[in-house]
């Protein structure tokens, strides 16, 4: 299984104990964990170098951080409840059990969300020479093919992401619709390009358009991120 090369990057460190966030910078930190007091935690990344991109407006995109960076405290305040729980002797319960079920909620809303910021932020087009095109074309027969696809993906009804998953088995790449976060994805496969789909990602600027928005989100697609998550 290859491993993500995951640049170092400014992250936000998660302090308090009420529902504000105090953030603070720290740097030289990996894959976005670090150690306080004894336990391993999650940390927030800033992603505010994507305030000013065409097509989104700064409001929209601060909003969307702040979702984000409150799936990563909730993540973080569920391990630490479940391992409480755990240690007194409490994993029977059906607390423990709701507690557990909510964890993939909170988890994947904050690394899907992680995911879909970093191919975001793209000036260029994608590389028509590139092993991703060259992937793409294989397996859908072409790029206009797998972009109809994927669009008609992103605009389903209802909640959810539009994902390009490659199969790590086979090398393939599939387009899937994957409702909630913890709902709908391929085992095992590798997520390659994420677009969220939830209102909250587009409806400050495009109202009930979801459609420009997905077009928007292509004119900003970080292509050499992609092509970078594929084996």
């Amino acid at each position: 299984m290859k491993r993500f090369n995951l640049n170092r990057r400014r992250f936000l460190t998660l302090s308090g104990t009420g529902s504000l966030l105090l953030l603070s910078g720290h740097s030289e930190i990996s894959f976005g964990q670090i150690r306080m007091e004894g336990k391993t935690s999650f940390t927030a990344k800033d992603y505010s170098r994507l305030l000013g991109m065409d097509g989104f407006s700064d409001t929209l995109l601060k909003n969307h951080f702040a979702l984000y960076q409150s799936y990563v405290m909730q993540t973080n305040r569920l391990i630490d409840t479940l391992n409480q729980r755990l240690r007194e002797g409490k994993s029977g319960s059906p607390e423990y059990a709701e507690l557990k079920r909510r964890l993939g909620w909170e988890f994947n809303g904050m690394r899907l969300h992680e995911y879909y910021f970093e191919n975001l932020g793209g000036k260029e087009k994608i590389d028509n020479t590139g092993k991703l095109m060259k992937r793409i074309s294989d397996h859908f027969g072409g790029y206009e093919v797998w972009e109809k696809d994927f669009k008609a993906t992103a605009m389903m009804r209802g909640i959810g992401w539009a994902i390009l998953y490659q199969d790590p088995n086979s090398g393939k790449f599939f387009n899937f619709w994957v409702t909630e976060h913890e709902g709908g994805h391929p085992a095992g496969c590798i997520p390659i390009l994420i677009l969220d789909a939830f209102e909250h990602a587009f409806i400050i600027d495009y109202g009930l358009k979801r459609g420009d928005y997905v077009e928007a989100f292509f004119k900003n697609v970080a292509w050499k991120v992609v092509e970078g998550r594929m084996i």
